[in-house]
């Protein structure tokens, strides 16, 4: 069972960034590059984060201390991996075999949102997956059964999060859009605040909803509509239409 329990949260956690990486990222060299930075400044955080809490060893035992300031950090390298990308973007262009096109900054964005998130979803629940291979029983002195479950479901909404927030900051930062920023910031932070209470619904449902209304923002600011959407499900594509 615990087998069962170890691979079915290893792909529901890390499933649908898998099948993201595979299908948009996998073949493009200059993809995988900016994938990895995002990665990287991801570990960037975490050392600033892990350096303060080092530091301020009073509030050591405080977690939501700990968490306020790991959300901040990782908001701020988020904004120097912004930077870093857009001086870099006419020497990355080398890397890519096909001529830039308007959509390069918002795959840019998304790619390195992918990378932020995967690295943030590795970190949260690889401690969790070691647990979850046994032995033990989960929930028999009182705690609740559905905890790996939960912690699955929740990586993988903070990836997918990682991932659209990316679109929506990246897209704020060129449009000088602070509201969009600030959007961005102040959901990390609510959502990150959510994990800290002992419902696990409580956690879960708001952050599936802030996950759809962020998915469907980002979306419309990188220029996507309904008629997109109806042509993607019709399978209809510059004139074509499959049988």
């Amino acid at each position: 069972m615990t087998a069962k329990e170890f691979f079915g949260c290893t792909f529901i956690a890390y499933g649908p960034a898998f099948a993201l990486f595979i299908f948009t990222i996998a073949r493009e060299p200059l993809r995988i590059i900016i994938l990895i930075a995002g990665c990287f400044f991801w570990l960037l955080s975490l050392l600033f984060s892990s350096v303060l809490w080092n530091i301020v060893w009073p509030l050591k035992d405080q977690l939501a201390f700990g968490l306020v300031f790991s959300v901040l950090f990782q908001e701020v390298f988020r904004f120097f991996v912004y930077k870093l990308l857009r001086k870099a973007d006419e020497g990355l262009q080398t890397f890519s075999d096909a001529p830039p096109t308007a959509s390069d900054k918002h795959m840019i964005a998304y790619v390195a949102g992918l990378g932020f998130g995967l690295m943030s979803g590795a970190f949260s629940l690889v401690n969790v997956l070691a647990m979850a291979t046994g032995p033990g029983t989960v929930g028999i002195h009182g705690d609740s059964p559905h905890f790996f479950i939960t912690s699955a479901l929740m990586t993988s909404c903070f990836i997918l999060l990682h991932t659209f927030w990316n679109v929506i900051f990246f897209w704020g930062c060129d449009q000088r859009s602070y509201l969009s920023i600030a959007y961005v910031v102040g959901l990390h932070m609510l959502i990150s605040c959510l994990t800290l209470l002992p419902l696990q619904l409580a956690t879960i449902l708001p952050a599936y909803v802030i996950l759809l209304v962020t998915m469907v923002i980002a979306y419309a600011l990188v220029g996507g509509s309904v008629k997109n959407v109806m042509a993607f499900v019709t399978c209809k594509r510059a004139g074509y239409t499959s049988d």
